[in-house]
């Protein structure tokens, strides 16, 4: 049996809702085509690297399941167009152009330079059915790139709400599905457009990485970023343990220090001495802190450490995921 088949037999056995025309279009649309790294993760349902940054942070194809369930919940039919923010190293994007088919269109959108280098030379291996344009992140701003209504839009990374430009493009009865949240955990969302309104429907918890993936490659002392990060973290914690509420007030309070730290504070080198460390602002706040915070702390740490640890030394067999992530439905 071919890795594909096994793959898709796989997914059923274990429940993925796994439609026919997606499971064709995934034997059909070659992922080595869009990766030069070994499939074996991606035929153990894993996500797979495609591209490798400056800061040795891998950006990846997401986990077979995860396309399977993203492509099943977007309701895919013939002709329609699909916006697709997040190129996904170009996947995605040939997986739904088969599926729309001749009539169909898909618009790609990717905030990050390399990737959209990375995505407009991968496609090209791809045999067109419909149209397939790759654009950069500023094309949502510019009304004359995107003329056609919007049917369907797919988010391949952590958003808090939809981008105003976006939801303006968004066809009667059409939707957007997407990662809702923090950049540590966030809900899978279909947010269908009724009139002025947006219907929601929870469709479980995810982890993906950001939307941009500059974000992952932000010093982890940015003061910005551990806001949102320690701020997300308490919202997972406080579900799982009972937490006095004069600590969460605490915990709070220091969300707010760090955010109203200056923005221009200079990152770490990756050779900083200790004494530099020490000096850091948000590190000094960080140990001020510390009496209240330290009985704390492991448990921030754990998940800081999903998003935030991205070691520089890598097995080349085992990139890091960009800031750590796997996407996932727990």
């Amino acid at each position: 049996m071919n890795p594909v088949q096994d793959l898709m037999d796989r997914l059923r056995k274990s429940g993925i809702p796994l439609k026919d025309e997606v499971a064709e279009s995934m034997q059909i649309v070659f992922i080595g085509s869009f990766t030069d790294f070994e499939l074996d993760a991606f035929w153990q349902d894993r996500p797979v690297p495609f591209l490798i940054t400056d800061h040795d942070a891998a950006k990846t194809i997401s986990a077979p399941h995860m396309i399977a369930t993203l492509l099943h919940h977007l309701e895919l039919r013939s002709g329609q167009h699909v916006l697709l923010i997040g190129a996904k190293g170009g996947y995605l994007s040939a997986l739904i152009d088969d599926i729309v088919g001749e009539n169909g269109m898909v618009t790609v959108v990717e905030p990050h330079p390399a990737v959209l280098d990375h995505t407009e030379e991968r496609i090209e291996f791809h045999d067109y059915k419909g149209l397939i344009r790759v654009l950069p992140v500023r094309a949502l701003e510019d009304n004359d790139e995107i003329t056609r209504g919007v049917d369907r839009v797919l988010i391949t990374g952590a958003v808090r709400e939809i981008p105003l430009t976006v939801a303006g493009m968004v066809e009667e009865g059409g939707f957007v599905l997407g990662p809702f949240g923090g950049p540590i955990q966030q809900t899978l969302l279909k947010r269908e457009r009724q009139g002025n309104d947006w219907m929601d429907t929870e469709l479980g918890n995810v982890v993906f990485g950001p939307m941009d993936l500059a974000e992952a490659e932000r010093d982890p002392l940015d003061p910005q970023a551990l806001a949102d990060h320690i701020e997300d973290a308490l919202n997972i914690i406080v579900e799982l343990v009972e937490i006095d509420d004069e600590t969460v007030q605490r915990i709070e309070e220091l969300v707010e220090s760090l955010r109203g730290m200056p923005s221009d504070i200079p990152p770490l080198d990756e050779d900083a001495t200790e004494d530099e460390l020490v000096e850091h602002p948000v590190f000094e706040l960080l140990m001020a802190e510390m009496e209240w915070l330290q009985p704390m702390w492991p448990l921030f740490g754990q998940l800081l450490a999903i998003d935030i640890d991205s070691p520089a030394d890598w097995d080349d067999d085992e990139p890091p995921m960009a800031g750590g992530h796997e996407d996932l439905i727990p």
